[in-house]
């Protein structure tokens, strides 16, 4: 049996991404995927799926969805607001938790407060299938997804029914902004540490100098494919041509062009390329720059292969540990009661929501006593 979840409005540049399309490179098939892959894994671990799952990314404003039929549990990640619609009555979320809607609730996504990109996950998945081996669009290429295209409104995704009766709704326990995003309205840049090469040797000396001693804007021309930079001209080395012999390229390499303006490639980055390419992001550092918003600044620092490795270890175990550590929902603006009685502040409550749709739902996070 599946259920019914109708798109009403799809938000800005809405798409179903995962992990990526792994082992099709050598055929010049992107990676794609999610552009914040630690904002989408915390989506599917707060829906209850595994980490490779699909989930809908949205840029800077998110969707509003219904529930036609059936039961179903979202996930929202990322820094932004949503309200929970059941029967006209409102009740604000938080972000970073999950929550189950009934047939006939709508979920709106409000706009992202910190980056540019939000992820929704929804338990059991979206109900479609793999195109090369991942449900990630690529829509330059016009596959993956929604038939390789961005969310549309009256679309609808027909839900496997998944049986989540016996766990409440959860949120993280410690709010992850800090540690998933760029610091926001900072006076100082923000670090990206990169492992120089494979082409450094195409700069001199005080070329690569300018590169990592120089800020860095994020230009308004960035997209899924690459973060154009702002700031510095780098020249190539003058025995050398500014282009090199097509190889191979992923996702972080920063190539310089003829114009000497850097151009760091993301998740739909191309799989050859003909510029030298000074530095590679590492992989701890990727997300953050790939959902920073155009005018932020940021400086380069390098740092050696090993000591990336290093980080990206220490980074995995902070995830995980984040995302052991869960603990029930409270929609916004319930009061806690269960640590009112726990302190010895409270001797009872009269339920005075009788009269409210959703008491079933507030009831969950409520202790409710006869006087």
């Amino acid at each position: 049996m599946s259920f019914s979840l109708k798109i009403l409005n799809p938000g800005l540049l809405s798409s179903v991404q995962d992990m990526g399309r792994i082992g099709y490179r050598r055929f010049g098939v992107p990676k794609s995927g999610a552009l914040h892959t630690e904002l989408a894994v915390i989506a599917n671990k707060l829906a209850g799926n595994a980490p490779q799952m699909p989930v809908i990314e949205f840029f800077l404003q998110g969707p509003t969805l219904t529930l036609q039929s059936g039961t179903a549990r979202l996930s929202l990640s990322g820094d932004f607001n949503a309200e929970l619609i059941r029967k006209g009555f409102k009740t604000k979320l938080r972000s970073w938790c999950s929550v189950t809607l009934k047939a006939g609730d709508s979920l709106q996504v409000g706009n992202v407060k910190s980056g540019k990109v939000g992820y929704i996950g929804v338990a059991g998945g979206l109900g479609i299938s793999k195109t090369m081996g991942s449900y990630s669009t690529y829509m330059r290429g016009g596959f993956g997804g929604c038939d390789g295209k961005k969310l549309s409104a009256n679309a609808v995704f027909q839900i496997p029914e998944t049986d989540f009766s016996d766990k409440l709704d959860s949120c993280l326990a410690e709010n992850p902004d800090d540690k998933v995003f760029a610091k926001a309205n900072s006076s100082e840049p923000y670090i990206i540490r990169v492992v120089l090469g494979p082409q450094d040797d195409y700069f001199t000396e005080p070329e690569i100098d300018k590169f990592l001693s120089g800020n860095y804007k994020i230009g308004r021309d960035s997209d899924r494919m690459g973060s154009r930079l702002e700031g510095a001209v780098l020249s190539h080395h003058p025995d050398k041509k500014p282009e090199i012999v097509s190889d191979g390229i992923v996702p972080g390499a920063i190539q310089v062009p003829g114009n000497g303006s850097p151009i760091v490639l993301l998740a739909d980055g191309p799989t050859v390329g003909g510029y030298p390419k000074i530095a590679t992001v590492i992989s701890s550092d990727l997300s953050k720059l790939a959902v920073m918003l155009p005018g932020s600044i940021i400086k380069f620092q390098a740092v050696e292969s090993e000591e990336a490795e290093k980080i990206l270890i220490q980074e995995r175990k902070e995830l995980a540990a984040l995302l052991e550590n869960l603990q029930p929902m409270k929609p916004v603006g319930v009061i806690d009661l269960e640590a009112l009685y726990g302190t010895n502040l409270i001797c009872g409550v009269i339920n005075a929501l009788s009269e409210i749709p959703d008491e079933d739902y507030i009831s969950k996070y409520s202790k409710v006593v006869k006087p």
